[in-house]
């Protein structure tokens, strides 16, 4: 196992066990953040444990092309009751991530710890986190944000407070035209019924480094 020192590095991507994790530590300044995510490492951790930095073998992830939309998702899709918007309150979205009750998801507790939080403020200040917002009216009822490397979109968390709206976003990110691949990261069913795949560490960071 690596232990970050506060020197900006990191060990290369293969050394990563089999959980995906490659190293423990260091900080989450934003040149350690930038660097990270441009070789596709990303922070994921819980509140009193150390910095841990993962770069799995197997990455989830969507080609925009790929989109999956249902019969009800294109309904909510052409109906007028959301509007949709990009990096008009990051800090919201980002508090409503950290916050929002999983339970139904079975998940417990949030990884988004306030060190990570502030950090991500701070990166979305420099123009590098992005987000988007999903408004009924004019209440924030769902969102998501990551970071942009390249043409490369790295999600990092979504949340909903109505049925569908998070999955409305990331059909948003997908259709923008913007991005030629959404880094998801990890396995997830929800994602999956949208068109995410599972692809070889090796492939992910070629496209990354393209």
């Amino acid at each position: 196992m690596f232990v970050l020192s506060h020197k900006l590095d990191f060990p290369a991507t293969h050394y990563a066990d089999h959980n995906g994790l490659l190293a423990l530590g260091g900080d989450l300044t934003v040149a350690r953040l930038q660097l990270a995510y441009s070789r596709g490492i990303f922070p994921w951790y819980s509140e009193g444990e150390p910095i841990m930095w993962f770069c799995p073998a197997s990455r989830m992830v969507l080609f925009p092309e790929d989109i999956k939309i249902s019969k009800s998702m294109g309904q909510v899709l052409r109906s007028k009751r959301f509007r949709v918007t990009y990096n008009m309150a990051f800090e919201e979205v980002i508090s409503n991530c950290k916050t929002i009750d999983r339970s139904a998801q079975g998940e417990n507790g949030t990884w988004i710890t306030n060190e990570m939080k502030r950090a991500y403020i701070a990166l979305f200040k420099l123009g590098t986190a992005k987000s988007i917002e999903v408004w009924e009216g004019d209440t924030l009822v769902g969102g998501l944000y990551g970071v942009e490397v390249g043409g490369v979109f790295c999600g990092e968390s979504m949340f909903s407070k109505v049925s569908n709206v998070s999955k409305l976003a990331f059909i948003h990110l997908a259709q923008n035209n913007r991005y030629k691949l959404i880094d998801c990261q990890v396995y997830n069913p929800h994602l999956a019924s949208l068109g995410a795949q599972e692809i070889d560490r090796d492939a992910f960071l070629e496209i990354l480094r393209k």
